[in-house]
């Protein structure tokens, strides 16, 4: 399996723009190719340093993910394929390119974004316990009184943010996303999220894994709402073990939580003061980080990340 990290890309393709982790090319008037390089972001921080293996366990299990869902007839999407030889088929001028896209390429349906997050919380945590804590709401609405960090919420919570360019997204009540997008489209986004959610939910539980919370994005198209960009990934989600979970405090999680305990670390010892440019990650931080996420890939889909995509 190939250590190299993968930071940009430069394709004969039209860029159509460059994310914090993904690189977005047009194909034709109604396509899309995503890449999704090994650049890592933490407190909305672009780190220097790649992280190897992280673009293709964040495609592949997306892939993974959507198969599952279009399987059992939970949600349309946007994935049209996600092997390189097919794309490659598709698009021959990639051809060329076909180590750098190895794993780490989706071939999807065009679609206008819907300007919301739409954020599932199955467990109070992360931004909305730290409003919960000060205020007892979310979004400031009210929550039950008496809970603590790490509570599961049941029923879990629809709760939409703003899709920030730059800086944070910001949680929002749905009465606003009903404003914002009318009462239909907002009852339908709502339902899509929660029942891919519940999906994953469980088939993650049967897995040994909690999924706290997550976040999905939605495109229309001609035929309606998709699906769209990634899904149940360690960075749109937090993965929690279920043999270690202890509500009431922070619980340990497979995503990139390595790099920020030492960012915090760095914070705290007063080297670094949380904006860009970031600190030179050392090696055994982005091993570690991308140890992770390549435990999240196993655990989640049953088997290693295939070196073939790696």
């Amino acid at each position: 399996m190939t250590t190299g990290a993968i930071a940009s890309t430069d394709l004969p393709l039209p860029r159509v723009r460059r994310g914090k982790v993904r690189d977005v090319y047009a194909v034709g008037d109604d396509r899309l190719l995503l890449v999704a390089t090994d650049r890592v972001s933490a407190f909305d921080v672009v780190m220097r340093e790649p992280i190897p293996h992280k673009g293709a366990v964040l495609t592949q299990i997306t892939a993974w993910w959507l198969a599952q869902l279009e399987a059992a007839s939970v949600v349309r999407h946007h994935m049209l394929s996600a092997n390189v030889d097919a794309i490659i088929r598709e698009v021959p001028v990639l051809a060329p390119h076909r180590a750098l896209l190895a794993g780490r390429s989706m071939l999807s349906r065009r679609a206008e974004v819907v300007p919301v997050e739409c954020v599932i919380r199955g467990y109070l945590s992360g931004s909305a316990w730290k409003e919960y804590r000060a205020h007892g709401t979310l979004a400031g609405e009210p929550l039950p009184a008496g809970l603590v960090e790490s509570s599961r919420l049941d029923p879990p919570l629809f709760s939409p943010a703003t899709k920030a360019e730059e800086g944070h997204d910001e949680n929002i009540t749905p009465a606003q996303v009903a404003l914002q997008l009318g009462a239909g489209t907002a009852a339908q986004l709502e339902r899509m999220a929660r029942d891919v959610y519940a999906y994953g939910r469980d088939l993650a539980a049967a897995r040994g894994i909690i999924i706290a919370d997550t976040k999905f994005e939605f495109g229309r198209t001609a035929d309606g709402l998709i699906l769209i960009d990634e899904v149940l990934t360690p960075d749109s989600s937090r993965f929690w073990p279920a043999d270690r979970y202890v509500p009431g405090g922070p619980q340990p999680s497979f995503d990139k939580q390595p790099l920020r305990d030492w960012l915090d670390a760095e914070r705290a010892a007063g080297r670094w003061n949380g904006e860009a440019p970031p600190p030179t990650l050392p090696p055994n931080v982005v091993a570690a980080t991308s140890a992770r996420y390549l435990d999240a890939y196993r655990r989640i889909t049953g088997a290693p990340l295939s070196p073939d995509v790696a």
